[in-house]
């Protein structure tokens, strides 16, 4: 269990989700992590759900991912606490929006700034710890509607778009600096997380993920799991010539 030992990673949308998925998934593997979310009384409950480790493995911070100063602190609390930073998982986002005609601007305005400017605040303010540290991997949390665009997902499509797009050139730009510093972009379908949530309300939970399920080739949806063993492979050496690049997890959608 030492696929990233030796590693700090931050990791954004950690108190759930596929956030929380990736937080057990680094640690199992030996990677010391600071946990951001925005959430406090469940962030700060981090302590007692992970009292399987060791508390000097892990961390914890109240974290606005649209807040520039936020991101500083963050950055600097991580390099304080843990000597280095190695890994980013920029796992924090929303769904939210409807159509472009429905969409209100400022739905648009805060899903782009929660899903968008979050991952250029965090690569921004990382890539100069991580060439510090030495090597360093980015994974930046994309969608499979980064991909395939659906009639009814106007701001959520073009945020999580703009997150693939932004990762190849955060990859270009660490190459040509000489940085030993990867970016890549991991662009699931639908996952059984807290975001489907809304879908499970309107429909009820079975015939939301059955709906859901027959819209995919493989007639499943994903399991936090699927994501998070990408993650690891994302911030582990054994990635270590893959930038710039997605790992689409989708059971065959984008291949229809």
């Amino acid at each position: 269990m030492t696929r990233v030992a030796g590693k700090v990673a931050i990791i954004t949308g950690a108190a759930s989700g596929l956030g929380y998925a990736a937080t057990i998934k680094l640690m199992n593997e030996g990677a010391k992590v600071m946990l951001s979310d925005i959430n406090e009384d469940v962030i700060n409950s981090m302590p007692e759900r992970l009292n399987d480790f060791s508390k000097s493995q892990f961390s914890t911070f109240v974290h606005d991912v649209t807040n520039e100063d936020s991101w500083i602190e963050l950055i600097e609390k991580t390099e304080n606490e843990f000597g280095q930073l190695n890994i980013l998982v920029n796992s924090a986002g929303i769904s939210l929006g409807a159509d472009i005609v429905s969409t209100e601007f400022d739905v648009w305005k805060k899903v782009h700034q929660v899903n968008l400017d979050s991952v250029f605040l965090g690569c921004k303010y990382a890539i100069p710890k991580m060439s510090k540290s030495g090597q360093g991997s980015i994974i930046n949390i994309s969608s499979i509607s980064g991909i395939v665009a659906g009639w009814n997902t106007a701001a959520y499509n073009s945020s999580k778009a703009g997150v693939r797009l932004l990762s190849k050139s955060v990859a270009l730009y660490c190459a040509k600096k000489g940085y030993d510093v990867r970016c890549n972009s991991v662009h699931p379908a639908f996952v059984n997380t807290p975001i489907l949530d809304p879908i499970k309300q309107a429909f009820g939970a079975d015939e939301a993920v059955a709906k859901l399920a027959r819209q995919i080739p493989m007639n499943k949806i994903g399991d936090t799991d699927d994501v998070s063993y990408a993650i690891l492979y994302l911030a582990s050496d054994e990635s270590k010539f893959m930038t710039g690049t997605e790992i689409v997890l989708d059971g065959g959608l984008s291949a229809m």
